[in-house]
Order: structure tokens, then C-alpha cells, then sequence
């Protein structure tokens, strides 16, 4: 197999409402290029042919706007998610190779953009065209530096399915899936570079193996550059710690489904991890994901809430619905996780404050292993909230859940699989003049 790269070059400056299968029509003619190349454009050309420029003065406001999740910040960089699912640099909103005071966007739908590219060169060249593929410089993780990858694609596969197939030595091969897609950006890249003033290039011989066969042939992907975008369920780096802990909400309503006992196991472990004094783990999590065990508990803390509020005069219409209201969330959670810490590693003191110091510092502990298990939760895709309810109804909580005396219930952890929008509405923000003293 043989792979040519061949710049295109002259092109004049693109602007808003320009042609671009016309501009490119003359270089294509000259080159013959066919059903089996592929045109290889920046992101930059379509952006600008579309009209997605905007003034570079509101750069902070577009970021945001163009933002659907950030992933990482540090200082003014900003990792983000953009609608599209791509995660790169302040979410595509770039000032290179663009007019001063101006920036450009993403496409808005860069596969439409590439299919809409294929289908005018191929009424002007004839029979079905070449492939597509629009590009823009993305970093990777645990890499340095930049590479070119296909943000739109039309025309040709985005991936080859190796699955199922034997390498040379005729092992099973059991995870090869290649980007083929990224692949033809990443050759393109080599002579479209930042400084080189060549926006776009023709990719000879990535598809000539194939010909037109490549459409019907075994293990391939037709499809679009959004294909490539890694499914949240299996993306295991989603989020940078840091932004994990800005990113987590209390989440009250769930999608349908129930939540894997391994997923719950390790958020357990990953809360077992929170400090501890005098080097004791001074806590137990017991979870409930059968029914009849959700109904014995709901069962008990309502009985003991009715009582007390019967006591406090409060009137049975009202109560109900206060009853009514807390089991909307934990009736309907698919696993219930109760919290507990004791007291037996607290040091003796015989005076009250030093006392009460020890107690504290152990409930202390109890709220960092609660917040480790929502962190943990969160970063596996389940939705959770911590509800107060057992802390106030301590024997009916253990008679219900069969634990010794020793133990202290820390309120219940409602989860199960996070609502669409769950993970992603805007968090306020902290005025840190508020919470933060320097001294």
C-alpha cells in the first residue's frame, strides 16, 4: 500500500458565503481526483465558509457558550466538551489563522458540513466523488503535542472492526478497532500544518485498497466523525479530579435501570479511603437494593418520623406529605446506602470539651467517607443524594437493619443511574470573599 499526501495550495482567504467546492475545483481537476481519494479540509476553511466567526472580545462568552462539560481547567485553559462530544481546548473556540479581533467556532454539524462537501464535488467532478474528511488540531491525554483528528466525516468508513479477526501470528484479536478516520487527518496534518498556509489536501491510496468495495466490505464503519466519540459508560478518564468535584450534584429523580452490586462495591472501597483518627475505619455502609429490605427501612423511619412530629403538633395533613416527599427520593432510588460510624477507637478524656472533641472528629471522618462515596458514585455515571433521615431515628434505623448498638447511622445515600441532564447543570457560582479569609 501506497500513501500520498498532496497539498493544496493558492487557495485565497476564505470568507463568510464562499463556494469552497469551487475554490478547490481547479487543484482537484488538476490532481484526478476520484471515488477512492480523499479531501482533507480544516476546520478552519468550513468555520469560516459557514460564518462561524465571532468577535474576539467575547472570547471568555463564547467558551462558555460553546461548552456542554468542562473537563479540566487550570488557569484560564479550559478542557471542555462541546455539544458535538469532542473534548479539546476551550472548546474549539480558536484565534489561529483567522483575521485579527476575530475567532472561529466549531461547524455547527461538521458530518453535514463533510456530507454536504462530497455531494457538491461530486456533482462537479462526476460519478460519486471523493470522501471527506474536515480536521482540527486536538491535544491527547498523557501526550505532548497536537495531532489532527476528523471532526467531520462523509464518504468513507471512520473506523475498521479488527474484532473477531487473527493477526499474522493467528492470535484472536479481541479489542482492535482503528480510527481509520483520524488516521487520514493525523497524514493530512503532516503538510496542513498551523504555519503552512495549506488548508486543505488530497489523501491518495488510504481507500485505493479497498476501492469501491469498502462500502460493503467485512468489519467496516460507515459512518460519521461523531462515531468516534467514546461513550460515556466506557470513558474511564471523563473528568480531571478536580472538576469531578465541581461537576458532582445531589441527585433526587433516576433513570430506569438498577445499579451493578460491583459499581456500589467500589465506591464503598473508594469511601473507606477518607481519613480516620488514632488509624481505626470506624465505618460500615449497609446497602439495600432489595425491595422488601427498602420497604422494612422506609417503614421504620416513617413510623419514627410521624411519632415525633405528632409530638411537635404538627398537623397529620403536613405530615403526610412530608412522609410523602422523602419516600418520593428514597421509595423510588434503586439501591439505598445507610452510613454508619461508631466510637469504639475515641480516646478518654476527663473533661467534657476534650470529650466531645473526640466524638466530633469521628463524625468528621463519617462526612469525608460520605463524601467519597458520592464522589466515587459520580464517577462511575450514578446519580446520588445524601438525605438526613436516619440520623434522627437511630434504634429504629438498627432494629431495621439488624446492627449492633455501637453504631451511629449518618443519614441514607439515595443512588441509581444518572438522568440525562443530571451531571451537567450549571453549578452557581461561589463568591470566594464569602468562604475564603486569608490571615
Amino acid at each position: 500500500m501506497t500513501l500520498e499526501v498532496l497539498p493544496i495550495e493558492g487557495l485565497p482567504e476564505i470568507v463568510p458565503g464562499d463556494d469552497i467546492a469551487a475554490l478547490f475545483l481547479p487543484a482537484l481537476r488538476a490532481m484526478d481526483v476520484g471515488a477512492t481519494d480523499v479531501v482533507v479540509v480544516t476546520q478552519k476553511v468550513v468555520s469560516k465558509a459557514e460564518g462561524r466567526v465571532v468577535p474576539a472580545d467575547e472570547q471568555a462568552a463564547w467558551v462558555r457558550a460553546e461548552t456542554a462539560r468542562v473537563v479540566a481547567r487550570r488557569g484560564d485553559l479550559v478542557i471542555a466538551e462541546t455539544r458535538h462530544g469532542f473534548v479539546c481546548a476551550n472548546a474549539g473556540v480558536d484565534a489561529s489563522n483567522v483575521a485579527a479581533g476575530t475567532l472561529t467556532l466549531l461547524p455547527d454539524d461538521p458530518d453535514a458540513s463533510a456530507e454536504s462537501l462530497r455531494v457538491a464535488l461530486a456533482s462537479l467532478l462526476g460519478g460519486h466523488g471523493p470522501a471527506v474528511v474536515i480536521t482540527d488540531t486536538f491535544g491527547r491525554p498523557w501526550r505532548e503535542g497536537l495531532v489532527d483528528v476528523a471532526i467531520g466525516v462523509a464518504g468513507m468508513p471512520v473506523t475498521v472492526d479488527l474484532r473477531g479477526t487473527v493477526d499474522r501470528a493467528g492470535r484472536d484479536l479481541t479489542m482492535t478497532v482503528v480510527a481509520v478516520a483520524d488516521q487520514v487527518a493525523a497524514a493530512a496534518g503532516m503538510v496542513m500544518s498551523k504555519t503552512a498556509g495549506v488548508p486543505v489536501a488530497v489523501v491518495r491510496g488510504a481507500l485505493a485498497v479497498a476501492g469501491d468495495d469498502w462500502r460493503d466490505a467485512g468489519g467496516t464503519s460507515w459512518g460519521r466523525a461523531t462515531d468516534l466519540v467514546r461513550d460515556p459508560a466506557d470513558d474511564l478518564f471523563r473528568e480531571s479530579p478536580l472538576q469531578a468535584l465541581h461537576a458532582r450534584r445531589t441527585i433526587r429523580s433516576f433513570a430506569s435501570g438498577g445499579v451493578d452490586r460491583t459499581v456500589i462495591a467500589d465506591a464503598i472501597a473508594a469511601a473507606c479511603t477518607a481519613p480516620a483518627p488514632h488509624h481505626t475505619r470506624p465505618w460500615l455502609f449497609v446497602a439495600l437494593d432489595a425491595a422488601p429490605s427498602k420497604r422494612a427501612l422506609l417503614a421504620a423511619l416513617a413510623g419514627a418520623w410521624r411519632a415525633d412530629l405528632v409530638t411537635d403538633g404538627v398537623p397529620a395533613g403536613t405530615i403526610e406529605r412530608r412522609i410523602a416527599r422523602s419516600n418520593a427520593v428514597l421509595g423510588a432510588a434503586p439501591t439505598l446506602i445507610v452510613p454508619f460510624v461508631r466510637f469504639d477507637g475515641a480516646h478518654l478524656y476527663p473533661d467534657a470539651e476534650r470529650g466531645g472533641a473526640e466524638r466530633e472528629m469521628f463524625l468528621l471522618s463519617g462526612g469525608a467517607a460520605i463524601q467519597n462515596l458520592l464522589l466515587a458514585l459520580h464517577a462511575q455515571l450514578v446519580g446520588s443524594c445524601w438525605i438526613s433521615s436516619t440520623l434522627f431515628c437511630q434504634r429504629e434505623t438498627r432494629d431495621a437493619l439488624g446492627v449492633d448498638d455501637g453504631w451511629y447511622a449518618l443519614g441514607t445515600v439515595a443512588c441509581g443511574p444518572m438522568p440525562g441532564d443530571g451531571a451537567v447543570r450549571p453549578r452557581p457560582p461561589i463568591d470566594l470573599d464569602d468562604v475564603l479569609s486569608w490571615r
